[in-house]
């Protein structure tokens, strides 16, 4: 993807649009920004990197990881065929679908739940991406990353993650590598992640 056609998306997609009120005034700077409920929204220099790596195609199929704001699900909608998103919190679902409609999305569907277990119903994905940090890969997610795919998410500690880039060749092959050695993002909460009590 070249670097303009990223800018392009970036310049198009107005990222206060999905943050709440009391963090406007940031909106455009480059950084994580409190969303509620103990989430974050990530910087954009990452999100834009993270969009890089995983380059969706237009005819492409994206799972997202955590929708959060939304502002990442319509960069990927923009981008990709049909964006297919899970957050396990409902607040910020309802608000995010609240955003996207709004901005006149229609390839995007939503899903509140865990999203250490994907979305089985629409899999195989071409490009899956997670937004919150795992102790490891989730085994359903790579089950679910279709030959020729690519999937990037965070993996480490609660508090310090690397960048992880999974792919899949044509014949099934996986390969894993760090993509950025040091990162940080809230923790991925489910079965295959993180639990609620874990320190």
């Amino acid at each position: 993807m070249e670097d303009l056609e990223l800018l392009r998306h970036f310049d198009e997609v107005p990222r206060h649009h999905f943050l709440p009120e009391g963090v406007w005034h940031r909106a455009y700077e480059d950084a994580p920004l409190p969303i509620g409920y103990g989430q974050t929204a990530s910087q954009p220099s990452l999100q834009a990197f993270m969009l890089k790596v995983l380059d969706p195609k237009p005819d492409e199929k994206v799972l997202e990881i955590g929708t959060g704001s939304g502002f990442f699900t319509a960069l990927l909608a923009r981008m990709a065929d049909r964006v297919y998103s899970v957050e396990r919190v409902r607040e910020l679902s309802v608000r995010a679908r609240k955003a996207l409609d709004a901005m006149g999305f229609q390839n995007i569907a939503l899903m509140v739940g865990d999203g250490t277990i994907g979305w089985r119903k629409y899999a195989p994905f071409d490009v899956i991406t997670v937004a919150a940090a795992s102790p490891s890969v989730p085994q359903p997610l790579i089950d679910q990353l279709a030959p020729g795919g690519r999937m990037v998410l965070p993996v480490g500690s609660r508090t310090e993650q690397e960048l992880i880039l999974v792919t899949r060749d044509e014949e099934g092959r996986l390969e894993e590598g760090s993509v950025q050695e040091r990162c940080t993002f809230v923790p991925l909460l489910g079965k295959y992640g993180w639990s609620e009590d874990s320190t």
